[in-house]
């Protein structure tokens, strides 16, 4: 069972696809592969000093690993720009109607094309870039969201920009509790021009970051020791900056256990966890596992029948859950034809399934955890 559908090969393959589209990409291009729950909030962090003139800020951002079923921060850094007038687009995750699609970054010439309406900060507030700007050969940073050492770097201005990353830290587009936008006209102008991919030093960035088993959602808990960094994989550099506040993890089969990863044992299998289901009565049936035998007799009778009790709620859960998800489908046919209106409700019907799924498979494996048989306690010392 697969929290992901695989739609080419494997991700590091499909990344390596996307980072090399030729020059003249006319659009964004999509990774492929679909994750069936959303990545974790951004984590808050503070931005590292620029290391130089031509350095333009890239932001952070949750990858995907297929290998290990798991989100990976990429750290936010300080990339040389490729070409003298080129910005860049940071990629963004994007509701695409069965799970969450990855949209990767790329440069453009004097405009930032659509990123999703995310709020990343440091001048990328959900649209264009607020950062800074191209004057002749010569890039111009704004001080009041960037951290500019003025001393060495003197081509600078100061525009106050309307930060409102503490509204919302969200981190993918559409979809139940996505960021609601629409890419604009110059956006769409933006997709349609000459593109240039991410620089080599970017694709080693991603690389260094994937193959960094702390940067995984699952092991850092949405907060990463090295949430920023000064150039592209300098993650033992002393500008390295950690996130001073985590992103809320929205579940997935690593991440809802908190220790999974290879070397560490996952939380309880049950396919009810795992699942792409958008009703109830498309989960697979929940599997219940041998009667407890810890050798006393009593307490293993009093766990069978707190287990039964916890499944009998939970079957009961489904069935309520998907009587009230007929009812809403049987009111949205006596609406006219919508099909935009037929999405939004089986998007939320989707969510509403998987939040149930996962709470269910916390329910199950706290439930084991407190039957594992208690060591028994060490025998008094004597008395001399």
């Amino acid at each position: 069972m697969r929290t992901v559908s695989v739609r080419c090969c494997i991700f590091a393959f499909m990344v390596m696809l996307a980072l090399a589209v030729p020059a003249s990409s006319a659009a964004q291009v999509s990774v492929g592969i679909t994750v069936g729950f959303a990545p974790p909030d951004l984590p808050v962090y503070e931005q590292p000093i620029c290391p130089g003139e031509g350095y333009i800020w890239t932001p952070g951002y949750w990858a995907w690993d297929e290998d290990y079923d798991d989100y990976y921060w990429v750290p936010g850094t300080w990339v040389l720009a490729p070409e003298v007038g080129f910005l860049w687009t940071p990629g963004y995750w994007g509701w695409g109607g069965s799970g969450f699609v990855f949209y990767a970054g790329y440069w453009s010439y004097g405009v930032v094309g659509f990123y999703g309406g995310i709020n990343y900060g440091y001048g990328y507030f959900g649209h264009g870039y607020d950062g800074g700007r191209w004057d002749h050969d010569r890039f111009y940073y704004n001080r009041a969201v960037n951290n500019v050492n003025v001393t060495v770097i003197h081509n600078v201005y100061n525009t106050t920009v309307v930060n409102e990353r503490s509204v919302t830290r969200v981190s993918y587009n559409g979809g139940n509790g996505g960021i609601n936008a629409r890419p604009t006209g110059q956006e769409e102008a933006a997709a349609r021009a000459r593109h240039l991919p991410p620089a080599p030093q970017q694709r080693e960035h991603v690389q260094a970051a994937r193959s960094n088993p702390q940067l995984r959602a699952s092991v850092n808990r949405g907060r990463p020791a090295i949430a920023a960094t000064p150039k592209p994989a300098a993650f033992n550099d002393r500008g390295v900056v950690a996130a001073r506040e985590a992103g809320a993890i929205h579940g997935g089969p690593r991440n809802a256990g908190g220790n999974a990863g290879r070397g560490n044992p996952p939380p309880v299998e049950n396919n009810a966890r795992r699942t792409t289901a958008v009703h109830p009565n498309e989960l697979a049936p929940i599997e219940r596992p041998a009667p407890p035998n810890t050798g006393n007799p009593r307490q293993d009778q009093k766990y069978q029948k707190q287990q039964e009790k916890m499944y009998a709620q939970q079957e009961k859960e489904r069935q309520k859950l998907q009587q009230s998800q007929e009812r809403e489908h049987q009111q949205l046919a006596k609406e006219p034809a919508n099909d935009a209106r037929k999405q939004q409700v089986e998007q939320r019907h989707q969510q509403q399934t998987e939040q149930m799924a996962q709470r269910h498979s916390q329910q199950q494996q706290r439930m084991q955890e407190r039957q594992q048989p208690r060591s028994a306690p060490p025998p008094p010392k004597e008395k001399h």
